[in-house]
């Protein structure tokens, strides 16, 4: 009979604990989650100049292997979003980004694959974006310059350029389809 109340206390106590640990991550995570959307003081770590919020101009590749740089979107608010197909926050994010692409068609959108890791090969992003139905622009970035450049040491990261080229925002990690819009208003606004 004392065993039994004794496991009839500890399942109690084990309940309350378990229930105060609940309620304090759901009150503590709003309060203290970091923003997704951050305003752009000066470029990003890795970047050459810190005296503007000009957006640094990179060189990938595209699906055929074609140069393609960022300067090549001036005058065009563009999205870049910083990818890999390894990386699951990434792969959850990638609806909100299809979305948007086929919504905000002057805004241009480059999904930028970090294939230069040892994790990631052009092959697999490539059958992820087959196999996804993805249609947005998907460039490679095989020689780690863009990733440098933005200073992209986390994945998944999304910089928002306005048609003059400079930085506008950015955002660490996964991005709600809210803060995408968000972001894209930004560099949108007249």
């Amino acid at each position: 009979m004392k065993k039994n109340k004794l496991w009839i206390i500890g399942a109690a106590v084990f309940v309350v604990l378990f229930a105060g640990a609940a309620y304090l991550y759901t009150v503590l995570s709003k309060e203290y989650s970091p923003k997704n959307i951050t305003n752009v003081q000066t470029e990003p770590s890795g970047s050459q100049s810190q005296t503007s919020n000009a957006a640094p101009d990179f060189e990938v590749v595209d699906e055929n292997g074609n140069k393609v740089k960022l300067s090549d979107y001036r005058g065009k608010p563009v999205v870049v979003n910083f990818w890999a197909s390894w990386c699951p926050p990434c792969k959850s994010e990638m609806p909100h980004f299809e979305t948007a692409f086929r919504e905000y068609e002057d805004v241009q959108f480059l999904m930028v694959n970090m294939t230069s890791s040892d994790r990631e090969s052009l092959d697999a992003a490539k059958k992820f974006i087959h196999e996804e139905g993805y249609t947005f622009p998907v460039l490679y970035d095989t020689e780690g310059n863009a990733a440098y450049t933005y200073g992209a040491s986390s994945l998944p990261m999304t910089f928002f350029v306005d048609s003059d080229g400079n930085f506008i925002t950015y955002a660490v990690g996964m991005i709600s389809y809210d803060n995408l819009q968000q972001g894209i208003e930004m560099i949108t606004e007249e």
